[in-house]
């Protein structure tokens, strides 16, 4: 009996081309190129692309805490000693992009469904990692920027407070940062460090965001991603984002219904700015024009 079953067995498989060939003969030429074409797509999809996709990243509020890389507690984002610290009834936000394609390539079905979702964007591999740069590098690279973006944050915040008579002399500064790579986020740490060392409530309750590095000379520079950045902070309840003013051009006709654009080009103009509007005067702020 098992030697019967294994002939029936092996008959049925050399069956099976004649069947596929006469499935393909009664359907006709056509339809076997279509179901050839379509076969072809998905295999095509499936394939990895030479571009990186991007979408909104999360939001972390550089007044609160994160999560502790060692023991699991909670630690304040930015650490001060040496001076009596503030609490804010509101929150500032630093804004990042999510970015898919660097540790691994992005499939082109992937690239596809970003290039047409209006709260994606898609960029050339290259023009994220630098030809001949490993993903490796890549990640060494933007943590070496932050940790250089959070030096200049305190610096410019300490030399701010020190232009307004504030005794900055013994205070020592330290950020925690959860997996955020990048210069971008310097502008909202100097605010931070100056909020948490004043007694003004500066944000008045608001939820605000914002972006831009911050330069050894006080100016806010220019970062990329800034729309995607603008949905992230409003999607996180933000009504007011900082903006560069370098990076208008980019602002302007993309700014989410519900948040409303302050163009800043200095710590000193983000600074004012954000005690207007905790004052309830952000209304007269600047705001991004073409």
């Amino acid at each position: 009996m098992p030697i019967m079953h294994n002939k029936r067995a092996k008959f049925a498989l050399s069956s099976i081309p004649s069947r596929i060939a006469r499935y393909f003969r009664a359907r006709g030429l056509r339809h076997c190129l279509g179901l050839f074409g379509a076969l072809l797509c998905v295999i095509l999809l499936c394939m990895p692309s030479g571009f990186v996709t991007e979408g909104p990243g999360p939001t972390r509020d550089v007044l609160g805490t994160v999560r502790a890389d060692g023991d699991g507690s909670d630690v304040a984002m930015i650490e001060i000693h040496g001076a009596k610290t503030y609490r804010d009834s509101g929150r500032l936000l630093l804004t990042t992009v999510n970015s898919y394609g660097i540790d691994w390539p992005a499939t082109n079905a992937e690239v596809l469904y970003a290039w047409a979702n209006p709260h994606a964007g898609v960029l050339p591999r290259e023009a994220v990692i630098p030809p001949g740069q490993s993903s490796e590098d890549y990640q060494k690279t933007t943590k070496k920027e932050m940790s250089g973006a959070q030096d200049s944050a305190s610096q410019q915040a300490l030399r701010y407070l020190s232009s307004q008579g504030v005794d900055t002399s013994n205070v020592k500064v330290s950020m925690h940062v959860d997996k955020i790579g990048g210069p971008s986020a310097g502008m909202m740490y100097s605010l931070g460090v100056i909020d948490k060392l004043t007694a003004s409530d500066e944000t008045g309750g608001r939820t605000i965001a914002g972006t831009g590095t911050m330069e050894s000379d006080g100016k806010v520079g220019a970062i990329g991603g800034i729309r995607l950045k603008m949905l992230g902070a409003r999607r996180d309840g933000a009504t007011w984002f900082l903006a560069p003013a370098d990076n208008c051009s980019e602002v302007v006709g993309h700014v989410p219904a519900g948040l409303r654009d302050v163009k800043v080009g200095t710590l000193a103009e983000a600074y004012k700015a954000l005690v207007a509007i905790g004052q309830g005067r952000g209304d007269s702020l600047p705001h991004c024009t073409a």
